[in-house]
């Protein structure tokens, strides 16, 4: 075999090293936090990986900051409960509520950032008031979350403005029976027998799990509800930071006040 004059073979390429490869294969951190950095702020743009971050922030203002909250629905009712730490012994109490109601049939109450949550309120009890206005008679809570969700899911595709950071849990009566939903940020809903929201939700829910059934009543329901909220309470839990809502067959959301928490607290232990 002849060859061509003047022509010299490539020089020979040794394979690369094992740290050439190592570093061929890794993505600069500043590269990925910056290419996060340019979607972070963008509420109507989805990252690489199919995520809006601005919703994924709505969640862990949920799940880090959120004091935590739960709900349970059994045969002849439904159970909301939650942790209500004030910031200090100065700030009054009867100030600070957790758990409202929307209409008589209809309770609601959330993990997240208070402001968000009263907006979510007045808005979710003005659209419960035209709905009976119209039919003269209470929205069932398909009906009634489904509005609420609607409006969350706005506030993740419109510009110059955020996601809500709560998420919430509604508890309702209607002819279908008890019903109990959760709302998240990006206006997701889903109906439950049991759940939690908050910075302790998992373990909450792997508790719930193990206690519940679907032969529950409604005294029954409050007392694993309670037992529930003191497996990841810091501190003596009191009449004073737990706040529990309850609605029976009779339709009226109700809100237990302190010292019906507290009689329920003694019979939990």
């Amino acid at each position: 075999m002849y060859r061509m004059i003047g022509t010299r073979d490539p020089p020979a390429q040794s394979p690369p090293s094992v740290r050439e490869e190592k570093d061929f294969d890794q993505v600069p951190t500043a590269q990925s936090t910056m290419a996060d950095s340019a979607y972070s702020f963008s509420l109507t743009t989805f990252n690489p990986s199919g995520k809006l971050l601005q919703i994924e922030y709505a969640l862990n203002a949920v799940n880090s900051g959120g004091k935590t909250s739960l709900g349970i629905r059994c045969k002849n009712g439904v159970v909301i409960a939650t942790e209500k730490k004030l910031p200090t012994i100065l700030v009054d109490e009867d100030s600070h509520k957790k758990i409202a109601v929307l209409s008589e049939p209809a309770g609601i109450v959330y993990s997240g950032l208070g402001p968000d949550y009263r907006v979510l309120v007045r808005k979710a009890r003005k659209k419960a008031q035209t709905y009976f206005q119209k039919y003269k008679e209470h929205a069932p809570a398909s009906i009634l979350v489904r509005e609420i969700a609607a409006v969350m899911q706005e506030f993740t595709q419109s510009g110059g403005v955020r996601p809500f950071g709560v998420s919430l849990l509604y508890a309702g009566y209607d002819d279908d029976g008890p019903q109990l939903y959760q709302i998240d940020p990006s206006g997701a809903y889903f109906g439950w027998k049991a759940t939690a929201i908050g910075k302790d939700s998992v373990s909450a829910k792997t508790f719930l799990e193990r206690r519940y059934n679907d032969d529950l009543e409604i005294e029954d329901a409050i007392h694993t509800a309670l037992l529930t909220l003191r497996e990841g309470f810091e501190g003596e839990m009191d009449e004073t930071n737990i706040e529990v809502g309850i609605i029976r067959e009779d339709k009226k959301f109700h809100v237990l006040t302190p010292a019906e928490v507290k009689d329920y607290l003694e019979q939990a232990e």
